[in-house]
């Protein structure tokens, strides 16, 4: 439960919200659009591990604040990455689910520390990980004790450049086939391009993902980080609609419905 939200069900959970955390209007309007459209979690980039020391490396705990005001004002539970053991009850007192990053997945020192919170957790892939590697990896936090752990398969590093990563769809249903935690697809990292996010969602979706991490920003071209792969507030709103219209193939709903 993030919240009072499941997630695991037959209903996939959809987290969206920006990259990085930039202003309160950002933040605030970005939450009512997301939750309008049917999003049951709040993203936001407090803390950002970023490649470059130069590149924008988010507001710290000025952004979890503003993380908390854009709850307040739409009551949408919040997810957010935690980089250091040293900041996690700091980013717990502001969170709902404490995010482990794809390149912090074998930081075993946070992988215990976050296993002793109880709180929810999201365990991201690695760039390079196995499913055995990663699976290993919420083992950490499931062994501190932590039984709310959820799995994130955010791409892998391969030999193509055209996409910012490679979406390893085939990640849903072997996940699905050696473990019982939840799965969730963030096609924003894998594509690196907004117009690949929908159909690598959809294709996630329709693989049994039981949710999904989208970046979305009220101008991704002013955003300061991740503006190429994000969606605006009206693609985003197409996007839910699509998602509902692939879940409700797989049920055997009539078009339409």
């Amino acid at each position: 439960m993030v919240g009072d939200v499941p997630v695991g069900g037959p209903e996939p959970v959809v987290m969206a919200g920006p990259c990085s955390v930039e202003d309160e209007e950002q933040m605030v309007s970005t939450a009512k659009a997301v939750k309008a459209a049917g999003a049951r979690v709040l993203r936001g980039g407090a803390f950002k591990p970023r490649t470059s020391p130069y590149s924008f490396r988010g507001m710290g705990l000025d952004g979890l604040k503003l993380l908390n005001t854009a709850k307040q004002e739409t009551g949408l539970p919040i997810i957010t990455e935690v980089m250091t053991p040293g900041d996690v009850d700091t980013v717990a007192q502001y969170s709902d689910v404490l995010q482990v990053g794809a390149r912090n997945m074998q930081n075993y020192n946070l992988l215990d520390a976050v296993g002793e919170t109880r709180m929810p957790v999201m365990v991201k892939r690695g760039l390079a990980a196995s499913y055995e590697e990663w699976l290993l990896a919420a083992e950490y936090v499931l062994a501190g004790g932590n039984n709310n752990v959820m799995l994130c398969e955010r791409g892998i590093r391969s030999f193509e450049s055209m996409t910012r990563f490679t979406m390893d769809v085939a990640a849903i249903p072997v996940i699905k086939r050696l473990s019982h935690l939840p799965i969730i697809g963030d096609p924003s990292h894998s594509t690196g391009h907004w117009y690949l996010v929908t159909p690598v969602a959809l294709s996630v979706i329709a693989a049994g993902a039981h949710g999904l991490l989208i970046e979305v920003h009220p101008n991704p071209d002013l955003a300061k980080c991740d503006g190429p792969q994000s969606l605006t507030f009206e693609n985003f709103s197409n996007l839910m609609n699509q998602v509902r219209a692939v879940k409700g193939a797989l049920a055997g709903e009539p078009v339409g419905a």
